[in-house]
């Protein structure tokens, strides 16, 4: 099969395709014949060696995917060969024409969701998902601020809080991606222009402020986060790329809170988040958006992406894959 295979740790340069034998699922695990590969930047960390807990080299990237059980291993009897899955982690890495994964991270894909955007569940979906529901206990009617709305896990925010009967607004920096955040049904402004902040203010109800607030870019906006929160509020950081300077008193004012977010959580804590993304996934009220699309031998070129966002952030960024 072919695979991308990462020989030793640098720049994008060092993910190059290899020919590899198809992984056999151990016990309690399947192998799966990929079509799409999901794209975070956590695989750019991995990749370039400055993360927390580092692959051993050589290996092959990549946690989220979708396509069909291949084979079935041992002990497994909730799938069989032929059924549609997505993939929110990955024994043998994703960016591949097959992978094998334990069970835990194994899940029927509905006909209604394509291969794509099936490819573009595990990672956004649980880290939005963890963001509102878990560091946050999010309530119908809250309003919520997606600071940095338009990428993947954005673009879940917006759904989840949206199907949960939340009002929402949320910040691009481009046309395209304030159309895709008023496609999802919330508020949309445009954040790289002077003073948008007080635009995002005058779009909550009886321009109070927000509730719940999700930064992608602590290091840059949490100061002016802190502005637009509501009495007892919550800030999740979700991403920061630096330091930041803030005034303590806007959060003595509303009393409010920042909170941290990694996407991780105990074996309990993220079965229950999966079991609420594939319910509302079934039920058609969270779709995943497909963003910028790459084939596989262009690995590379979707790590620039998912950083830089060149072709700009329009939902995940994605591997097609060919067979």
């Amino acid at each position: 099969m072919q695979a991308v295979s990462v020989q030793s740790f640098g720049g994008p340069e060092e993910l190059k395709i290899a020919e590899l034998p198809i992984p056999s699922p151990g016990k309690s695990q399947v192998c799966v014949k990929l079509f799409a590969a999901g794209i975070n930047p956590v695989d750019t960390y991995k990749r370039a060696g400055v993360y927390a807990q580092l692959p051993q080299l050589p290996y092959t990237p990549g946690t989220d995917g979708a396509g069909i059980i291949h084979a079935v291993g041992e002990g497994v009897t909730q799938f069989r060969e032929g059924d549609r899955v997505w993939l929110s982690g990955s024994v043998t890495g994703t960016y591949a024409q097959y992978c094998t994964a334990n069970l835990t991270d194994v899940h029927l894909l509905p006909e209604a969701v394509s291969f794509e955007q099936g490819a573009g569940i595990g990672v956004v979906y649980r880290t939005a998902y963890r963001a509102l529901f878990t560091r946050v206990a999010t309530k119908p009617g809250s309003v919520v601020f997606v600071h940095g709305a338009s990428g993947g896990v954005g673009i879940a925010a917006i759904q989840l809080a949206i199907s949960h009967g939340c009002t929402v607004v949320g910040t691009a920096g481009t046309p395209a991606g304030l159309e895709l955040i008023r496609s999802q049904g919330a508020y949309a402004v445009l954040h790289n222009q002077e003073g948008y902040m007080e635009e995002v203010l005058a779009m909550t109800p009886e321009k109070k402020g927000a509730d719940v607030i999700l930064e992608m870019a602590a290091h840059a906006n949490l100061d002016k986060d802190l502005k637009l929160l509501k009495k007892n509020g919550t800030v999740v950081i979700i991403g920061s790329r630096g330091s930041v300077e803030i005034n303590p008193r806007s959060l003595m004012t509303t009393e409010g809170n920042i909170v941290g977010l990694l996407g991780l959580g105990s074996p309990e804590e993220l079965q229950s988040v999966f079991d609420g993304i594939q319910e509302r996934l079934e039920k058609g009220s969270i779709k995943p958006v497909a963003g910028v699309k790459f084939p596989l031998s262009e690995a590379a070129e979707s790590h620039v992406e998912v950083i830089e966002h060149k072709m700009g952030t329009t939902g995940k960024v994605i591997l097609v894959i060919e067979h």
